[in-house]
C-alpha cells in the first residue's frame, strides 16, 4: 500500500467515525440514513466523467447536449444555437463548431464538438471541484486555446460550464440560482420582467415586416406569476384580433411563437399589439418593446423597409436620420420603452444620437455582441444603455457574469436572452435570477423551449415564498 492510499484510507475511516457519534448524538431515528447523508456531504464531489450527445434544437438543427456526473449525480445541460446555420464566423462572438459534411444534417452536424467533449475536455475536467466554476472555464478556455473558442467550439464548451454549474450548486445544495448569485458575489434576487413575442418579422417570420420583434412588457404586475398571466392573455387576445382582421391563415407563427400576420409597416403591426393590451383590460400595465435588427435591412447608408417585400417599388429607404425621426413618432404614438438593434450593428453615431435623446431604452444585441471590448466602447461613448446578453456568444458562465458586472457598474439595464435555435433548457432564468438583470427575453407565451424558462421562473418564484421579489416598475434599476 502506497502512503497516499494510507492517507486516504485512515481520513475515510475518520470521516466514518465521526458520521457514527452525531447519528449517536442526534439519537437518529434511522442511524444508516443518518450516517449515509453525513457521509455524503463530508465527501467532497468532484467531476467524475464528462459525456456528450448531438440533439436538435428547436428548429430542426444539431446542437450540444451534456450529461456531467459527479458523485452526487449526474447534471445535465443544452446549448442553444445562434442565428448562423452555416458555418461562418462573425467577427465578434464566440464561433460554434460544425462539421460542414453536406451529407450529414445539410452540413450542420455537431459531431466534433460531441467529440471535443467525451475526449479532450473530459480529460482536463475529471477530478475538479464543480463548486470552482470559474476554475473549471478558465480550464476549457486554457484548453481551446482561441480567442473566439473555435478550437472547441462554443457548443461544446457552454453546455459544459452550465452543466458544471449545475453540478456546483447541487454540491452546496442550493438552488442553481442562489449558486449563480454566490458566484456573482451578489447578496440579491430579482424575478424578471418578461419580453414576451407577440408578432415575429424579420428574418423570423415569412410576412413583408422589416423589423424582428414586437413585444410586450407586463411592468405593472406584482409577481411574475401575475406577468405571465397577463402575457399569456394578451397573446390569446392578440390572436383573435389577428383572426378578425386576416383570417386563420394570419395566425401562423415565427421562430420564437409569435403571430407573423402579412403586414409590412410599423404601425401596423404596433396596432395590432396596442388592440389586443386594450382589450385585456390591463392598459398601462403593460409597455411594448420593438427588436428592429435593423444590420438585417441596411443598404449601405440606407434602410430598407421593403426589403422582404416581393412587390417592392424601392421607394421606402429611408435616412439613419429618418429612422430617429420614426422611432420619435412611434414612442409618441405607442406606449414603447425599448428599442433594440434601432440602426446598423457598425453605426455608433446614430446609435449614440438616438440613445442620448433618453426617450426609451436603447438595448445593444448586434452592436455588442455580449463582447465586453464593445461593451467598453459603448459605456464610454455612451452608444447604449442596455445589454442583451446571449450566453453563448460568450461562451462560459464566468464570462457571462463579468459582463453582466460590467453592465451593471455602468448602470445599463441587463436582458437575459434566449436564442432563435433554443431546447428545453431553463439555465438563463435561473441566471436572470441570479444576476438580478431585471429583464429576459425568452420569446412567445407558447412553444415548449420558450416556455421552459418562464415556467421554471413560476417555480423559482414559487421557492422563494415571501421573499419573492418581482422587478415590475424596476425592471431596469433593479439592484
Amino acid at each position: 500500500m502506497s502512503v497516499q492510499e494510507y492517507l486516504d484510507n485512515h481520513l475515510l475511516s475518520r470521516k466514518i467515525e465521526d458520521a457514527v457519534n452525531a447519528a449517536v448524538r442526534a439519537k437518529a431515528a434511522d442511524p444508516v440514513l443518518f450516517i449515509s447523508n453525513h457521509m455524503r456531504k463530508a465527501i467532497p464531489s468532484v467531476i467524475t466523467k464528462v459525456k456528450a450527445r448531438q440533439i436538435l434544437d428547436s428548429r430542426g438543427i444539431p446542437t450540444v447536449e451534456v450529461d456531467l456526473h459527479t458523485n452526487k449525480g449526474m447534471f445535465r445541460a443544452s446549448a442553444p444555437s445562434s442565428d448562423l446555420t452555416g458555418f461562418g464566423e462573425t467577427r465578434y462572438e464566440a464561433v460554434e463548431l460544425r462539421d460542414g459534411d453536406k451529407g450529414s444534417y445539410l452540413g450542420s452536424s455537431v459531431n466534433k464538438a460531441v467529440k471535443n467533449v467525451n475526449e479532450k475536455i473530459s480529460e482536463a475536467l475529471v477530478g475538479m471541484d464543480p463548486t470552482l466554476q470559474s476554475q473549471i472555464d478558465q480550464a476549457m478556455i486554457d484548453l481551446d486555446k482561441t480567442e473566439k473558442k473555435g478550437e472547441l467550439g462554443v457548443n461544446a464548451i457552454l453546455a459544459v460550464s452550465m452543466a458544471a454549474c449545475k453540478a456546483g450548486a447541487a454540491q452546496k445544495e442550493v438552488p442553481l440560482y442562489k449558486h449563480i448569485a454566490d458566484l456573482s458575489g451578489r447578496h440579491t434576487l430579482t424575478l424578471p420582467v418578461p419580453a414576451f413575442t407577440l408578432i415575429s418579422g424579420g428574418k423570423r417570420a415569412g410576412n413583408s415586416l422589416a423589423i424582428q420583434e414586437i413585444m410586450i412588457l407586463p411592468i405593472g404586475a406584482n409577481r411574475f406569476e401575475e406577468a405571465l398571466q397577463m402575457g399569456s392573455e394578451t397573446y390569446h387576445h392578440l390572436k383573435a384580433v389577428i383572426v378578425d382582421k386576416y383570417g386563420a391563415h394570419g395566425c401562423n407563427v415565427g421562430e420564437d411563437g409569435g403571430f407573423a400576420p402579412n403586414i409590412s409597416s410599423f404601425r401596423e403591426g404596433l396596432d395590432l399589439v396596442k388592440e389586443a393590451i386594450s382589450r385585456t383590460g390591463y392598459n398601462d400595465r403593460i409597455k411594448i418593446a420593438i427588436d428592429v435588427a435593423a444590420t438585417n435591412f441596411c443598404m449601405g447608408t440606407k434602410y430598407d423597409l421593403d426589403y422582404k417585400s416581393p412587390n417592392k417599388s424601392g421607394q421606402n429607404f429611408k435616412s439613419a436620420e429618418d429612422m430617429i425621426k420614426l422611432y420619435r413618432e412611434l414612442c409618441t404614438e405607442y406606449p414603447i420603452v425599448s428599442i433594440e438593434d434601432p440602426f446598423d450593428k457598425e453605426d455608433w453615431e446614430h446609435t449614440k444620437r438616438f440613445s442620448n435623446l433618453a426617450i426609451c431604452q436603447v438595448v445593444g444585441d448586434d452592436l455588442l455582441m455580449s463582447n465586453s471590448q464593445r461593451m467598453k466602447k459603448a459605456i464610454e461613448e455612451s452608444t447604449c444603455d442596455a445589454l442583451l446578453l446571449k450566453i453563448n456568444q460568450i461562451g462560459t458562465v464566468t464570462e457571462a457574469i463579468e459582463v453582466v458586472k460590467l453592465a451593471k457598474d455602468a448602470h445599463w439595464g441587463v436582458v437575459a436572452s434566449h436564442r432563435c435555435g433554443e431546447t428545453e433548457e431553463s439555465f438563463i432564468a435561473d441566471f436572470s435570477v441570479g444576476l438580478s438583470t431585471g429583464q429576459i427575453k425568452a420569446g412567445a407565451p407558447c412553444r415548449s423551449e420558450r416556455l421552459a424558462k418562464y415556467n421554471q421562473l413560476l417555480r423559482i418564484e414559487e421557492e422563494l415564498g415571501d421573499d419573492a421579489f418581482y422587478a415590475g416598475e424596476e425592471w431596469r434599476e433593479s439592484p
